[in-house]
């Protein structure tokens, strides 16, 4: 079995509800929910990274850029990387083809982990198993199904991902 490193970079999955302006807000730097969620799940991957804590409406290209960077840096193959959904199918299209050796997993959840009746557990859960079976690429893990970084869109009219 591969060891599997999870780098997290913030989206809904990590956003919390924020009493005072009833809205959805990430916590912060160096936070995230993901090791509450693994600990549900009774999953332990090898390791976790928590590189930025971004809404993914707000990621930029150098933020893609340290992305690549940190993955390059990491010596497991296996690699899943926590993204909000809206932009996911750009950093999986930025980093396909430019980390040959690397299977990288993007996955992220349509609802918060924090508030409750989240499909975060079952996207990560779905993502370090494909990590592991999967050969060098890059995909994206949402709803159950794996799609190929030029594959990946979002239907925010169903609240989910389709080819």
């Amino acid at each position: 079995m591969k060891n599997v490193l999870i780098i997290t970079t913030g989206g809904t999955l990590d956003k919390d509800h924020d009493t005072f302006t009833e809205g959805l807000v990430l916590p912060g730097e160096g936070h995230s929910h993901l090791c509450e969620l693994l600990t549900r799940g009774r999953c332990h991957p090898t390791r976790n990274l928590v590189l930025m804590s971004k809404d993914s409406l707000d990621m930029t290209d150098n933020d893609r850029r340290a992305i690549m960077d940190c993955i390059a840096q990491q010596d497991e193959d296996a690699i899943v990387v926590t993204h909000g959904t809206s932009t996911m199918d750009k950093t999986a299209q930025f980093l396909d083809g430019k980390l040959k050796n690397k299977t990288i997993i993007l996955t992220g959840a349509m609802r918060p982990f924090a508030i409750g009746k989240s499909d975060a557990g079952f996207n990560v859960g779905g993502a370090v198993i494909a990590a592991q079976i999967l050969p060098a690429g890059v995909y994206a893990v949402m709803n159950g199904r794996v799609f190929t970084a030029t594959e990946i869109k979002k239907n925010e009219k169903e609240g989910r991902f389709d080819v």
